[in-house]
């Protein structure tokens, strides 16, 4: 993700904004994508077989840092009125959304495992993630 890139998160949570649309929903997208974007980096990096100390952790950091301290400096986050259980609605959705897509991939592979290594439908890999941020949403919604 390149600074653009970044910018453009940020848009699109201010547009989400405009439209009305929670924070802690757009936060949860943003989170799934950036445990999306961590995942397939870790990958990318075995698959060139690149190893360094702390590999994963810092792919982690610089992921997540390169998408949330620009939403930091925009003003985006750290509203103190924009709070959910005392935590910034845009922090808390990006940190559950993060959470459930990771536990969304964990319950794909093991799908994966119990089925003889073959996937139940087509598109599985894919389905599973999104539906389980669209739950998360769902149940965003109705919180707020």
């Amino acid at each position: 993700m390149c600074p653009i890139c970044t910018i453009a998160v940020g848009a699109g949570v201010g547009l989400c904004r405009y439209l009305g649309i929670d924070d802690l929903i757009s936060g949860a997208w943003i989170g799934g994508l950036l445990m999306s974007l961590t995942i397939w980096t870790i990958n990318w990096l075995n698959t060139k077989k690149i190893k360094f100390l702390f590999r994963k952790i810092l792919v982690f950091i610089f992921w997540y840092g390169i998408s949330i301290c620009p939403l930091y400096w925009l003003e985006i986050i750290g509203h103190p009125e924009n709070k959910f259980l005392g935590i910034d609605k845009l922090i808390f959705g990006i940190m559950s959304g993060s959470v459930v897509f990771l536990i969304s991939v964990l319950f794909h592979k093991f799908l994966v495992k119990k089925n003889q290594e073959r996937s139940y439908f087509p598109f599985q890999k894919v389905i599973i993630p999104i539906s389980f941020l669209f739950i998360l949403s769902l149940i965003f919604y109705f919180i707020c």
